[in-house]
């Protein structure tokens, strides 16, 4: 028999109001791997204390891309477009995205990157699952990270090697 979990009382806590989040200041990330991914988020799944799932507020500035071209191998993402145009790299095809779109990025799917081509800012919400160990892949620097538990590792393709199982 399980015994059920115990409801949290303060529930306030897992609220944020619109204003709460216009007050919330946004956290710039710059890709490891891209200095011209430059993000401006406010990751209210981490404000409310989610751990299994991610969502963020991003913005993302005129010229400025989101991210290097990837594919996770264990995490679904999406993003849902608030406001301004993004131009969409998704495997071969490419696409404008504006507000109201939405796109889906399953893990093992095809690799995606983003840039802002407009002369306006661009705004969506991003999120996905976070497993506990995920492998992105960066096929066009030919490199891999590993997450695991939190702890991002990266290797480039060319020093990857097999591992010998000890038979012959």
């Amino acid at each position: 028999m399980t015994t059920p979990q115990k409801t949290r009382k303060d529930t306030q806590a897992y609220v944020l109001t619109k204003s709460d989040i216009d007050n919330t200041p946004e956290a710039k990330h710059v890709h490891q791997f891209n200095e011209q991914a430059i993000r401006h988020t406010v990751s209210l799944s981490d404000i409310v204390g989610l751990t299994k799932v991610g969502l963020h507020l991003v913005r993302v500035e005129a010229g400025d891309e989101t991210t290097t071209h990837h594919y996770h191998e264990e995490s679904d993402e999406f993003i849902y477009m608030l406001s301004g145009e993004l131009s969409l790299c998704y495997g071969d095809e490419r696409y404008q995205l504006s507000a109201g779109d939405f796109v889906g990025f399953p893990a093992h799917g095809a690799p995606h990157s983003m840039r802002n081509d407009s002369d306006a800012d661009a705004t969506y919400l991003m999120g996905g699952n976070r497993p506990p160990i995920d492998i992105t892949l960066y096929p066009d620097i030919k490199r891999k990270m590993y997450n695991i538990h939190d702890k991002k590792e990266y290797v480039d393709f060319e020093d990857l090697g097999e591992v010998c199982n000890g038979r012959k």
